[in-house]
């Protein structure tokens, strides 16, 4: 709880503009840090139809105007090539490779849009 109450984990909820409902969640954690990390959570029957990566540039343009860290980190499962897309097109870059004993990532480093 206390990186919560701190502010330097946040937790956004990515709604439905139609209904309201829920469709996923977006984090920054280490929000206080020079190079916070994203991590993204969409519903699987809302899957494709541009959610994720509209949710993620948003908490990149508000937290780059908001916090002005030098970028971010966005780790992704090494084949979950739709999240991939989603770091390449927002003008990431991968800088290193995680393993754990689920899966293998890489880690995207997104650039400050503001710098």
């Amino acid at each position: 709880m206390a990186p919560i109450l701190d502010g330097s984990d946040l937790h956004f909820v990515v709604r439905s503009l139609a209904d309201d409902r829920c469709l996923g969640l977006v984090g920054l954690h280490a929000a206080k840090t020079a190079c916070p990390e994203i991590g993204i959570w969409i519903r699987e029957d809302v899957h494709g139809n541009g959610i994720g990566r509209e949710a993620v540039a948003a908490v990149v343009a508000w937290a780059s105007e908001e916090l002005d860290p030098d970028g971010f980190e966005y780790p992704v499962a090494e084949e979950n090539m739709a999240s991939r897309r989603i770091a390449e097109s927002l003008g990431g870059s991968i800088v290193e490779t995680r393993s754990n004993p689920k899966y293998t990532s890489v880690v995207y480093r997104l650039p400050n849009p503001r710098r």
